[in-house]
C-alpha cells in the first residue's frame, strides 16, 4: 500500500510539469537506474532564501540535458550519419546515445551485453522498447549522480566512459545529510563526494572524441587518443585562467549551476537550508533549439512547462558571454578605418561544443539618410550568412580575418571539419581534422601552448591579435563621401550554420528524422540570436577630389489606404541638381518636397534625380484596398467549475465564443484554443487562467483567477 501511495503521489507531481498526455513516464525504475518523477517527490517545491523557486526537477526538466533525446536535430544528424555508414551502425548508434540517452545505453550495453539502437522497430525511441522511458529521460538525475569518481577528467573518462556505481549510491555536495528519507522512498543512499561538484565530471561528456572513417568507409584511428575531437570544452576549460590551478578558478558547475542558499529537499519539512545549493538550471545558448523543443513540446514528447525559463537563462548567459568595443573609428581622405575588439567572457572556447555553432560580426556603415554604403555579414532569411565563402560553396572556407576591406570578407567564428583527404566535410564519421578553429579562446589560453585536440587551426593561428581570449581586427572601407556616417557592429550567434542545413537535407533527404527536424525547423522564426552590438559616428571628409554621390530618400505616408483615401510621397536629397519623377505620376518635381496622391489602384511612383556624382533612384508603392466592413467584436464566455477546491485536485475550464476564428491561452495555461471546448487542469497553487479568442472585428479577453483560501483551499476570486 506505502508504494502505491507514493506512486499516487509522484503522479500528481508528475503533472505539475506538464498539463497535456505523455507517453513518457518519468516513474520508471532499472536496474540501476530511477525516473526524475520519482526524484521530484523530495525534490519539488523548493524556494531559496530570495524567494526564488529553485526546485531541482523543475529546473533540470526544462534544461537541454532532460530533452537530449527529443532534441530533433541531434535525431536527424544521427540518422543521417546512419544512412551514410550502415555498416558502422552499431559504433553509430552507441558512440550518439552514451551521453544523449545514457541510462538506456548503459543497461543495454553494460549490463545485458546487448546492442543499443535508437531507431526503427527495435530501437529506443520507439515507445514499446523496455528502455524507453529511460532513453527519453536524457540525462538524468540517477545518471550524474551516481557516476563514480574514476578516471574523471582524463581520456579513459571521457566520450561517455563514465562509470556507475554498483551500490546505488546517490553522490552530492553536502555531507551534513539527513539519508534515511532517500533509502525508504528510493532504495537509493545519498553519499558526499567533492566530484560532484568537480568540473572533471562534466568532461564526461563534454570532451568527446569520435572515431572517423576514409573514402571507402574503413576506421583510420586505431586509439582512443587519435580519434576526431568532436567536442573538447572541458579541456578548452584546463587551458583557461579559469582552470583549477589558474589565476581566476571557476568550475563548470560555478556558471551553469549558480549557488543560492536553499533546502535541498522539502521532506522532511524540518530541514535546515544549505549555503551553496547548486540551482540546476544546466545552462548554455541553444535558444533556437530550447524553443524548437518548446513549439514542438507535444509531438517531441516535451513535459516541462517551464521551457521559457531555460530559453531567458540561455539568452542571458549568450549575452553574458562576449563583449564588444569600437576601440577607435575615424575617416581620412574619404577612407573609414574602424578597429573592433571582442573579450571571451566564458570559461571555454565561443561558441564550444557541436561544430555546427558559430559566430559572426555583422558590420554595416550608414550615412545621414540612412542608406548603407557598405555591409559585411550581412544574414539571409534562410540562414546564409552573405558573402560568406562557406555559404556560398559548401567546399569553401571562409577564411579568418585580421583586416577586412569588402562586403564579400565576414569574420565567422566557428570551426569547419575536414576528412581525410583534406576536404570539408559536415558528415561526423568522415571527420578527421579541423581545417578552420578561429573561435574564440578564453582568457589564459596560450594558442602557441596547448594540445592539439584545442589547436587555433588556420590563420588565425598567425594573428598576433588572436588570443589569449580575444580578438582584435580592423575594418578599412575607401571612397567614403562628406559626411556623417554611423558604423555599428554586433556579434551574432547561430546553433547550426546554413552548410550543416544544406550537408542535412543533401541528395533529397527522405528521412522520417530529417523530414521532422526541416518541418519543425522552417517553421520557426528565431534561427539565430544576437550577443552583442555597439555603434558610434565619423565625420568623412570625402576625400577632397571625388564629386559626391547623390542621396535619395522617397517615403510614403501611409503605404496602405483604402480606396477613395491619399497619401502623402515625401523626398529630399543631397547633392542633386535635378529631379524626374515616373511611374504612377509625373508632378512638377524638386529637390525635396511633399504631394498628395490618391489612386485608385495599387501603384507605384518613381523619383530619379541627378547630381555631378552619378544618378540615384528610388521607388515607393501604395497598396489600396476595398473599403473596409467593420466586422463585429468577437464574445467570449469563459467559466470554471467547481468554485472551490482543494490543492491537487482538478478544475474544468470551459469556453465558447460568437463572432471568433480561433482563441489562444496565457498565463498559467498556454497554446492555440479552439472558439469553443474545455479543458481539465489540476491546481498546486493559486492560478490565473486568461483567454483571448480573435476575430475579424477584434479581440476579447477574459480571466479566471483561482485564489488561495486557506492553506488547503483554492477558490474563485
Amino acid at each position: 500500500m506505502g508504494n502505491n501511495l507514493s506512486r499516487t503521489v509522484v503522479f500528481f507531481l508528475f503533472f505539475l510539469f506538464s498539463l497535456t498526455v505523455t507517453a513518457e513516464d518519468t516513474t520508471f525504475t532499472t536496474a540501476h537506474f530511477s525516473g526524475s518523477g520519482n526524484c521530484s517527490m523530495c525534490h519539488y517545491g523548493l524556494v531559496d532564501t530570495s524567494g526564488d523557486n529553485v526546485s531541482i526537477v523543475r529546473d533540470w526538466g526544462a534544461s537541454m540535458m532532460a530533452n537530449a533525446t527529443k532534441d530533433p536535430f541531434w535525431r536527424a544528424k544521427v540518422a543521417t550519419e546512419l544512412e551514410r555508414n550502415p555498416h558502422l551502425s552499431s559504433i553509430i548508434n552507441d558512440k550518439c546515445s552514451k551521453c544523449h540517452a545514457p541510462m538506456a545505453n548503459y543497461e543495454i550495453n553494460k549490463v545485458q551485453g546487448g546492442e543499443m539502437s535508437l531507431f526503427g522497430p527495435d530501437g529506443i525511441l520507439n515507445p514499446s522498447h523496455d528502455f524507453y522511458d529511460a532513453g527519453m529521460n536524457g540525462v538524468s538525475c540517477t545518471v550524474c549522480h551516481q557516476i563514480d569518481d574514476v578516471n574523471l577528467g582524463t581520456l579513459a573518462g571521457s566520450s561517455g566512459q563514465y562509470s556507475i556505481n554498483n551500490n546505488k549510491i546517490i553522490y552530492g555536495q553536502f555531507s551534513d545529510i539527513f539519508a534515511q528519507p532517500m533509502i525508504n522512498n528510493t532504495g537509493y543512499m545519498p553519499a558526499y563526494s567533492a566530484h560532484i561538484s568537480d568540473s572533471a565530471l562534466c568532461a564526461s561528456c563534454h570532451d568527446l572524441k569520435t572515431p572517423y572513417v576514409d573514402s571507402v568507409g574503413v576506421i583510420i584511428p586505431q586509439t582512443e587518443e587519435d580519434y576526431f575531437p568532436e567536442q573538447m570544452s572541458y579541456t578548452e576549460w584546463q587551458n583557461s585562467e579559469f582552470d583549477d590551478s589558474g589565476t581566476n578558478p571557476q568550475s563548470c558547475q560555478d556558471c551553469h549551476m549558480p549557488k543560492t542558499t536553499s533546502k535541498v529537499s522539502s521532506r522532511p519539512m524540518w530541514l535546515d537550508t544549505k549555503d551553496g545549493f547548486a540551482k540546476h538550471h544546466l545552462v548554455g545558448a541553444n535558444t533556437t533549439m530550447l524553443t524548437l523543443l518548446k513549439n514542438n513540446a507535444t509531438e517531441l514528447d516535451v513535459i516541462s512547462n517551464n521551457m521559457d525559463l531555460s530559453i531567458n537563462r540561455a539568452r542571458n548567459m549568450l549575452k553574458s558571454s562576449v563583449s564588444i568595443e569600437i576601440i577607435s573609428a575615424s575617416v581620412n581622405n574619404g577612407e573609414l578605418e574602424a578597429h573592433v575588439k571582442l573579450v571571451n567572457n566564458s570559461g571555454h572556447k565561443t561558441p564550444t561544443a557541436y561544430p555546427s555553432r558559430r559566430m559572426w560580426l555583422h558590420f554595416k556603415v550608414t550615412d545621414s539618410n540612412n542608406n548603407i554604403v557598405f555591409e559585411s555579414g550581412k544574414i539571409d532569411p534562410d540562414g546564409a550568412i552573405a558573402g560568406a565563402d562557406n555559404d556560398l560553396d559548401q567546399s569553401l572556407v571562409e577564411q579568418h580575418h585580421d583586416v577586412i576591406t569588402s562586403e564579400d570578407q565576414v569574420q565567422i567564428y566557428e570551426t569547419i571539419m575536414g576528412n581525410t583527404d583534406g576536404e570539408v566535410t559536415f558528415t561526423l564519421l568522415r571527420s578527421a581534422q579541423y581545417l578552420k578553429d578561429n573561435r574564440l579562446t578564453p582568457k589564459g589560453f596560450d594558442k602557441s601552448n596547448v594540445p592539439s585536440d584545442v589547436a587555433v587551426i588556420g590563420l588565425a593561428f598567425d594573428d598576433p591579435d588572436f588570443n589569449n581570449g580575444g580578438d582584435e581586427l580592423s575594418y578599412r572601407i575607401s571612397g567614403l563621401a562628406a559626411g556623417v556616417f554611423n558604423v555599428s557592429i554586433s556579434l551574432n550567434y547561430q546553433t547550426i550554420s546554413h552548410g550543416f542545413l544544406q550537408d542535412l537535407y543533401a541528395d533529397n533527404n527522405q528521412l522520417e528524422q530529417v523530414l521532422d527536424f526541416k518541418r519543425m525547423y522552417n517553421a520557426q522564426t528565431l534561427k539565430h540570436e544576437t550577443i552583442v552590438s555597439t555603434e558610434t559616428n565619423v565625420i568623412s571628409d570625402g576625400g577632397g577630389t571625388t564629386p559626391l554621390e547623390p542621396t535619395l530618400n522617397l517615403s510614403v505616408s501611409p503605404s496602405t489606404i483604402e480606396q477613395g483615401s491619399s497619401a502623402t510621397l515625401s523626398w529630399n536629397t543631397t547633392d542633386v541638381t535635378t529631379c524626374i519623377a515616373s511611374g504612377a505620376w509625373s508632378a512638377d518635381i524638386g529637390t525635396s518636397g511633399t504631394h498628395e496622391v490618391t489612386p485608385e489602384v495599387t501603384s507605384t511612383y518613381t523619383l530619379s534625380c541627378t547630381g555631378d556624382g552619378g544618378t540615384i533612384t528610388d521607388s515607393v508603392t501604395i497598396t489600396v484596398t476595398p473599403p473596409v466592413v467593420n466586422e463585429p467584436l468577437p464574445t467570449v464566455n469563459f467559466v470554471a467549475s467547481p468554485s472551490r477546491i482543494a490543492r491537487g485536485e482538478t478544475i474544468t475550464l470551459n469556453w465558447s465564443s460568437t463572432d471568433a476564428v480561433d482563441c489562444s491561452a496565457t498565463d498559467g495555461w498556454s497554446g492555440t484554443k479552439g472558439s469553443s471546448g474545455s479543458q481539465s487542469i489540476t491546481l498546486y497553487e493559486p492560478s490565473t487562467f486568461t483567454l483571448t479568442c480573435n476575430g475579424k472585428g477584434g479581440s476579447v479577453s477574459s480571466s479566471i483567477v483561482y485564489g488561495a483560501r486557506g492553506r488547503k483551499w483554492l477558490g474563485i476570486k
